[in-house]
């Protein structure tokens, strides 16, 4: 009889225990306010206000969007990727890969 060891909490369930999820709350406050400003975006263009209006609004909501982005890769490095750096092997590689990938994606938005 094989006894089964329970693999490291992080590899248990790859949704809990995300850097985030301390601010998380804040987080969603903060994609709530960036989905208001989308509708607005909307209603601008639908009421056929002026273009230098619309584009104010549009680079507000991009720099928005991009405040939320930094926070979850800052918080990711800081949890996911030393945790997994910390275990060494294939999965800190990968963890790490997978954060270059993700700073390259921001980068080129």
């Amino acid at each position: 009889m094989t006894t089964m060891t329970t693999p490291p909490e992080s590899t248990v369930d790859p949704h809990t225990g995300h850097g985030y999820i301390t601010d998380k709350a804040r987080y969603l406050a903060r994609l709530k306010r960036i989905e208001g400003q989308a509708r607005g975006l909307h209603r601008m263009v639908d009421e056929e206000q002026y273009c230098i209006d619309i584009l104010t609004q549009v680079s507000a909501l991009t720099n928005a969007l991009q405040g939320v982005a930094l926070g979850l890769l800052d918080d990711h490095l800081k949890h996911c990727v030393v945790d997994a750096a910390r275990a060494g092997g294939p999965a800190g590689e990968d963890k790490l890969r997978e954060a270059s990938d993700a700073i390259a994606r921001l980068v080129r938005s």
